[in-house]
């Protein structure tokens, strides 16, 4: 099997390693995403799949635009590649391009189609909450993750989970997958099922407005949005930004779920809401710093601990270092 390869971020790099190591699988090239200026020198960086290329010495094509690019388009057409891999590469392909491959162009995304179609399926499962995601290979189309599902893998979300660890997890997952996918459709096992468009969902672009934190939601949703879009929500402390990277409800209903956190860190929830709910709090005030974890902030609906939070121009701690060294007190107002 001849491949060419679409990707660009960490996530990327684990299908692609594993298309490498395949002994029936020769990867052509590499198409991904240009170099980008980052840190303080503003020093040309590649992407992690163009490293990982480059370490293998595949070749690497890195247009701006790979819909207009038309020296690539020539070597994409005059390829003889059996198909092409795409794995949240970062621009969408033209049907010229689609059309390219003898068994088409299959795409890891990292959600069960037909929900969460978009540019991060992962954030905003999180975001909403959800307790199953997964992956799903599909044969591309023109439209945005529209395309015909090849195979689907399930995957439990955790309460704890956050937008980095579960990325990790789908990444491998992904990679794995793939390889069967290739397999089966080369021997035909695999029938494409067109997606039901009723039911889909869409995961957009996240904007800076979304990692704004409204303490006037519940516990759970702002655990939510802070995991979901770990690790840049933030809130203001002090005229500052601060960032906060790991939260934790304090809620009675959902000790089936965080009954094994709370017993690690040793918290006795119905006692110590019993001390909170004495007292009216309004939303982002301080209602108690819990001794070796952290602040204890007032929501819409219930309390958040907060366990990793980040001032500008800091390093990241822990909440109770972040307490202890902020000298936070009780009372005082985030937001």
């Amino acid at each position: 099997m001849k491949i060419i390869f679409f990707g660009t971020p960490q996530f990327a790099v684990p299908s692609l390693e594993k298309l490498i190591q395949d002994p029936d699988i020769t990867v052509q090239a590499v198409v991904t995403q240009p170099d980008k200026r980052r840190g303080r020198g503003k020093q040309l960086i590649p992407s992690p799949v163009k490293s990982l290329a480059t370490q293998h010495q595949i070749p690497v094509w890195q247009p701006q635009r790979v819909k207009k690019d038309l020296e690539t388009l020539q070597y994409l057409q005059q390829s003889d590649a059996d198909v092409f891999i795409v794995v949240a590469y970062g621009q969408i392909l033209s049907q010229n391009i689609l059309d390219v491959p003898r068994l088409g162009c299959i795409n890891g995304h990292g959600s069960l189609l037909p929900k969460y179609r978009g540019a991060a399926p992962i954030q905003w499962c999180l975001y909403n909450g959800e307790s199953e995601t997964g992956i799903t290979t599909m044969l591309m189309n023109a439209g945005m993750d529209t395309g015909s599902i090849l195979l689907k893998e399930k995957t439990s979300i955790n309460i704890s989970d956050n937008a980095h660890n579960l990325a990790k997890t789908l990444s491998l997952n992904t990679a794995n997958l793939l390889i069967k996918t290739i397999d089966d459709l080369n021997q035909q096992r695999i029938t494409p099922e067109p997606q039901n468009d009723s039911q889909a969902t869409y995961a957009p672009l996240i904007s800076k407005d979304d990692y704004l934190i409204n303490w006037s939601r519940s516990a759970l949703a702002l655990h939510n949005q802070i995991r979901g879009f770990y690790p840049n929500c933030i809130t203001i402390m002090r005229e500052q930004t601060l960032k906060i990277k790991s939260s934790i409800p304090i809620d009675i209903a959902l000790c089936s779920s965080l009954n094994s956190i709370y017993q690690s860190m040793n918290i006795n929830v119905e006692k110590l809401l019993e001390s909170l709910n004495q007292k009216q709090f309004p939303p982002g005030v301080v209602a108690e710093v819990l001794k070796n974890h952290g602040p204890i902030i007032s929501t819409g609906t219930g309390f958040l601990l907060l366990l990793e939070a980040q001032l500008a121009g800091r390093r990241s701690q822990s909440g109770w270092d972040f307490a202890n060294g902020t000298r936070l007190e009780v009372e005082e107002q985030l937001g």
